[in-house]
């Protein structure tokens, strides 16, 4: 498998890494196979957090023994010092292991989140902590916001950004580069697009086309996904004029009704967060995580009943999204 270096962390990294989020839908016994097959083939990254409810216990069960041959990833949604200094042991714990390669700053929303976050309470600290300490060897951080990490990425001080990055969504590319000059790693997630995409090779093949990428990490749930998103990391992403045609396809056909998550259509009149909305609807009718997109749903303070399909956010959507009628589709979806 080809390798490429994570930026200034200094791993070498398999360029196809393992996503933990569609390991909650399995059980233990899947989850060692998962692992066998990953030691088989060689990828060396896994990626998994503290949100991914028994992602961490599974896996960190899986790795007794194996704990070397693998770089391990996970991260915390904790805005706070005492909160992350907490989940950075639960971490420990669930994955049986005495430091973690990576650790990240979850989904941090907005300007207002990240000021928090590196302030004299934040999380930041407490991972700057535990690094001293031993107990993590890098920090990263992940968001959905391509402007607010182009806005900080000339002086954050993170070793990795994690970021969707598909087929479709593209947004990112501009960031990747200057992520790429000051020698940040690049993580991506989403390859498929939460399952909107239903051929996987062939976009990863088209993330990998990308120098300025790090790795991606495909979220998978069976031995022989981990053998098929394997193969593709051979370093030769071209595409053939036949792939080229099909990926022109599903770009046309998706664009025009997926959302990106950049957050534009805000503010709702009513305080709907609507990319929160399509993200739940993803987990339930893409990724078929039926608990874990109920339990997405229920946090959200508002939900998509509330729409008054006033119709404010829809010029704000730089992707004309039929915003009112895929909220009609998340209530249904919901019941609420």
């Amino acid at each position: 498998m080809e390798k490429r270096i994570l930026g200034k962390t200094g791993l070498s990294v398999t360029s196809v890494g393992f996503g933990g989020i569609p390991i909650q839908r399995v059980n233990q016994e899947k989850v060692n196979a998962i692992v066998e097959e990953m030691e088989r083939v060689g990828i060396n990254f896994i990626d998994t957090a503290r949100g991914y409810t028994v992602s961490e216990g599974f896996l960190g069960n899986a790795l007794v023994g194996k704990r070397n041959l693998f770089y391990l990833a996970t991260k915390s949604m904790a805005k706070d010092y005492e909160a992350m200094k907490a989940d950075i042991e639960i971490s420990l714990n669930n994955l049986k292991t005495e430091y973690i390669d990576l650790y990240q700053l979850h989904l941090v929303k907005d300007q207002a989140d990240y000021d928090f976050i590196m302030g004299p309470t934040g999380a930041y600290q407490a991972l700057v902590e535990a690094k001293e300490q031993g107990k993590i060897k890098h920090i990263g951080i992940t968001a959905h916001s391509v402007d607010l990490l182009l806005a900080n990425i000339e002086s954050m001080p993170f070793e990795t950004i994690q970021f969707p990055y598909n087929l479709v969504e593209r947004q990112a590319e501009a960031l990747f580069e200057k992520a790429h000059k000051r020698n940040i790693g690049v993580i991506c997630m989403k390859p498929i697009a939460g399952g909107a995409i239903t051929n996987g090779t062939l976009s990863i093949k088209y993330i990998l086309q990308n120098k300025n990428v790090s790795l991606v990490i495909p979220g998978m749930e069976e031995p022989d996904e981990v053998y098929q998103n394997a193969l593709v990391a051979n370093g030769n992403y071209q595409f053939t004029d036949d792939e080229e045609a099909e990926a022109e396809a599903i770009v046309n056909e998706l664009q025009g009704n997926f959302c990106r998550r950049c957050g534009y259509c805000a503010p709702c009149e009513v305080g709907i967060n609507i990319p929160a909305m399509f993200i739940a609807e993803g987990y339930l009718n893409r990724y078929k995580m039926t608990g874990y997109a109920t339990t997405y749903y229920a946090k959200q303070p508002v939900k998509a009943s509330a729409c008054i399909e006033c119709g404010k956010c829809l010029p704000r959507c730089p992707y004309n999204l039929p915003i009112i009628d895929k909220m009609k589709q998340v209530k249904e979806a919901f019941g609420e």
